[in-house]
């Protein structure tokens, strides 16, 4: 502590430091070769006064990143001087000296060291109750700092509990007369909520009290802190809050429309967590009229907000992309999902923010935060809603000012999902305005209409498609070749989703299409350049085979070979042009072998490149991971071409060392690398059978060792994606005929299937698929499977009832029929169920319905069917009636004594 600077040191050190900002990390590795270095940065932070304060502040950054970096390496006595000036210069007169020391301290402390440091914590404490306002301040600056960072480890035992004397010690600051110390007060006990930390629960009546008595304090930080306090309140204490919930409601309403946006913004999150709550209709419809418009005028574009979205500039086709505006973009899986009946959609969807109109605005926002509590109230009041919103947008849809008539849209796109069925009556005349809006002169305009317009994709295709579909297309068509670079990615993404509603429907329109998408890779810069790649992925996921035409494939496949030549391997615009690829290679089948061998051995080379880094990379410290992105989305383009092009991939799959590549990956660490590699399997299983046959048993060993590690300590993350794998392997080999070559391995997988559907919370589409694939099993090998029939059926049939009638679905229904004619005492219990399931189908081939008369007929009889299945549910009782061809009789179609025959 008693180091002193060396006048030779300074003059040689500091003209070097303030050089740094010039030439950063050489110079700062130069520097920091000097034992002293990091003392004499403490020393200009804390005692050089002639030096202005943003230099002296940028000292002690440099400081704070060397501490961050190389802290343990510090030399003996250094940290401790570091330790001892922090403390006695935390109430520097300047405001920005004393954040400096503070962060110092704070990135000290988050290094381990408030076990090395016991004096800090109870030294902190007692400056706060210092007369020098700036000690005080500065302490807890501090204090609010090691608050946010190391949250975790103050509330427990390795520092003996400091919170039980912290926490009533900042409570008592919630009235000091200095508006910065009460804001610093509640901030620091606002850490603690959502970790209901028992220091605070023992206080939670005295915090709540005092944080009402701050409700209209004059400091907008003090407000914002109350409403952030009351947000999280709402989670973990509901109980607490709900006898004064009236007022709480009362509060937020002014709080939401506060003069300050950084409150009203804090105020609008309590909406968004009060719909989560079970309470939330009670609590919240007396006062649904004063909330919407509340939240209505919350939506409209701030002026800041015009300024910087450029909202003045229309056309900025021709301006390059900023490279840091592109966010970085990462590989989504390719997994095996069902289409669902009535729906048309996958179960599982992206789970990004829908309503994240302003992409290049990442901050979240008044506009945002209001949208999206519209959008979760409409979910929860649905229809009622309606009343309150409706006489609105009248008024907002037609208004001469643009910003107001832009807010009016999204008011619209934000209801969609939780008011639909209000909203059809007012469809018919307010989709052709919209239609209209994508024409408005404002470029604003014309991108959040193709945003709520795609929240009507659904209704837009079950009406006639010459009404509205064909002008809605033609529109979004035209705006997807827009001037205006926002307007281009909107339009780009509003069609994609207009894409996946209506599937077949476009192909008609196919040649149009594609000649827009294709003119649109000649005109996009470099970031919707990538949100073009995936609208095509999706238009050929949604059309399929009709895109195997000369025509189109002559359209479609110079630009896309194009890029994949100008793209080096480790460009990351590899990933969504890959994933275009995979889709593209699917549907064209057949229409993709001229592209075919170079397309599949870049995939094999980039599988093999990234398996080589990694081992590389494996000894510590010599050379950076690669990016195992590379590699999946080469497993996954593979399993395009695998699934597109069949048997004609058996000559490439021969040449290539592809499926040792494939063993490798089925052993990689990271889970997305192990379910691509399993999903390839499935795919080549499919394609070249003769191939993958001698690796099957060393497959299947790998798949169920790999879920032999999921258990349920593993996050469910986790356990999804692994198991995942072992369902898809089995899944994959099941659509194979392998017979009694598969008995072998049934004991081994069997069990980890049953487990799998039987376990609560799985997603879906998992579900699904482990159901497909023990209904493929119990169909080569129903002796073995049959005698557990009892453990799985019911989940069975749940999770099959609402596929649609495909290929998978008869396969699995038939080896289920096997099994219960193997078994018929598997299914006595939960027969109702099998009914159910035997009922989602629409039109099963004619054996195959013959399958299910001759069960029931079995199980049940003639004589007791009538009886039994008056029993049942009305809808059930009506679906088999239809199903059955009326009367609901097994014997309709079969009569009984020729199905015991």
């Amino acid at each position: 502590p008693g180091w002193i600077p060396l006048l030779a040191g300074m003059q040689v050190l500091l003209p070097a430091f303030l050089s740094i900002t010039l030439h950063p990390p050489q110079r700062l590795e130069q520097l920091n070769q000097y034992p002293d270095f990091n003392n004499y940065l403490i020393f200009v932070l804390t005692k050089l006064k002639s030096e202005d304060e943003p230099t002296r502040s940028l000292s002690g950054l440099i400081l704070k990143n060397n501490v961050k970096a190389h802290y343990q390496n510090f030399p003996n006595g250094v940290s401790d001087f570091i330790k001892s000036e922090c403390l006695q210069n935390i109430g520097d007169s300047s405001p920005l000296i004393r954040a400096t020391v503070g962060i110092l301290i704070t990135t000290i402390a988050s290094k381990g060291e408030l076990q090395n440091w016991p004096e800090l914590l109870p030294k902190l404490c007692l400056l706060l109750d210092s007369e020098d306002y700036n000690t005080c301040e500065g302490a807890f600056g501090a204090l609010q700092k090691i608050c946010e960072d190391s949250a975790e480890i103050l509330d427990s035992d390795m520092l003996d509990r400091p919170l039980n004397i912290m926490i009533p010690k900042f409570l008592q600051f919630f009235k000091h007369n200095s508006p910065k110390i009460r804001s610093h007060a509640i901030a620091c006990v606002n850490q603690f909520i959502i970790s209901r930390t028992q220091a605070l629960m023992l206080h939670i009546d005295p915090f709540i009290e005092n944080l009402f008595a701050l409700a209209a304090d004059e400091e907008p930080e003090v407000r914002k802190n109350v409403c952030r306090a009351l947000v999280m309140l709402l989670e973990v204490r509901l109980d607490r809050l709900l006898p004064h919930m009236h007022n709480i409601i009362e509060y937020m309403l002014q709080r939401t429309q506060d003069q300050d946006e950084n409150v009203a913004l804090e105020a609008c999150e309590f909406w968004l967590t009060l719909a989560e709550q079970p309470v939330c209709k009670d609590v919240l419809c007396g006062h649904l009229s004063q909330l919407t418009p509340v939240l209505v005028n919350g939506m409209k574009y701030s002026e800041i907000d015009i300024i910087l979205l450029k909202g003045d500039i229309e056309e900025d086709e021709a301006i390059p992309d900023n490279e840091q505006d592109i966010r970085p973009r990462f590989h989504r899986s390719r997994t095996v999902a069902q289409q669902h009946e009535g729906d048309g959609i996958e179960e599982e969807e992206d789970e990004e923010d829908e309503l994240d109109d302003d992409d290049t605005i990442s901050d979240w926002n008044l506009r945002k935060c209001s949208a999206a509590a519209l959008d979760v109230l409409a979910n929860v009041f649905r229809d009622d809603l309606l009343l309150h919103i409706l006489p609105l947008l009248k008024e907002l849809l037609f208004h001469p000012e643009w910003v107001v008539k832009e807010s009016g849209i999204l008011v619209l796109g934000a209801i969609a999902e939780g008011c639909m069925q209000g909203m059809i009556p007012y469809l018919p005349e307010l989709i052709p305005h919209l239609i209209q809006c994508l024409s408005d002169k404002k470029a604003l305009v014309r991108s959040i209409t193709c945003w709520t317009l795609s929240r009507y994709a659904h209704w837009v295709v079950s009406q006639p498609p010459d009404i509205y579909l064909k002008p809605l297309m033609t529109e979004l068509l035209k705006r997807i070749l827009d001037s205006n670079k926002r307007v281009q990615e909107a339009a780009c993404s509003a069609f994609a989703t207009l894409e996946e509603e209506a599937c077949t429907e476009l192909v008609p329109y196919l040649a149009f299409i594609l000649d827009t998408l294709v003119f649109a890779f000649s005109k996009y810069q470099h970031k919707n350049l990538l949100i073009l790649y995936d609208a095509i992925g999706t238009l050929a996921d949604s059309v399929g085979h009709h895109l195997n035409k000369p025509e189109y494939i002559q359209m479609l496949m110079p630009p896309l070979i194009q890029k994949w030549n100008q793209l080096k391997d480790e460009d990351k615009d590899l990933f969504p042009l890959l994933e275009c690829l995979s889709s593209v290679a699917t549907a064209l089948q057949s229409g993709f072998l001229p592209y075919c061998e170079p397309v599949y051995q870049r995939c094999v080379n980039l599988v093999q490149k990234t398996l080589a880094q990694a081992m590389v990379s494996s000894q510590p410290d010599q050379y950076e991971a690669p990016d195992k992105d590379f590699m999946i989305v080469a497993l996954d383009l593979l399993s395009g071409l695998a699934e597109g092009l069949g048997g004609t991939i058996e000559q490439l799959v021969a040449r290539s060392n592809i499926l040792t590549l494939m063993y490798q990956c089925m052993q990689d660490k990271m889970p997305e690398v192990r379910q691509s590699s399993f999903a390839l399997l499935g795919d080549l299983t499919k394609a070249c059978f003769q191939h993958v046959k001698p690796c099957i048993g060393m497959s299947i060993e790998l798949t169920v060792k790999d879920n032999l590690i999921v258990n349920i300590s593993v996050q469910q993350c986790n356990m999804d994606t692994q198991s995942q794998q072992i369902s898809s392997h089995p899944f994959s080999l099941s659509q194979h005929p392998l017979g009694p070559e598969m008995q072998p391995y049934i004991a081994m997988v069997l069990h980890q299937l049953v487990e799998i559907i039987n376990r609560p919370n799985t997603p879906k589409t998992l579900l699904e698929n482990t159901a497909i694939t023990i209904g493929r099993l119990g169909y080569v090998c129903p002796q073995e499977v049959a005698p557990m029939l009892q453990q799985f059926i019911r989940p069975w049939c749940t999770s099959l009832r609402n596929i649609r009638d495909n290929e998978e679905k008869d396969s699995a229904f038939r080896g289920i029929c096997t099994m219960i004619s193997v078994n018929p005492g598997g299914v006595v219990q939960d027969f109702i169920f099998f009914c159910d399931a035997v009922a989602s189908w629409v039109n099963p081939k004619d054996d195959l319905r013959d399958m299910f008369y001759q069960l029931q007929c079995n199980l049940v009889g003639e004589e007791n069917w009538r009886r039994f299945a008056d029993q049942f549910p009305m809808p059930l009782k009506e679906r088999l009636a239809t199903f059955y061809g009326g009367g609901g009789s097994c014997s309709a179609r079969l009569p009984c004594a020729q199905a015991r025959g």
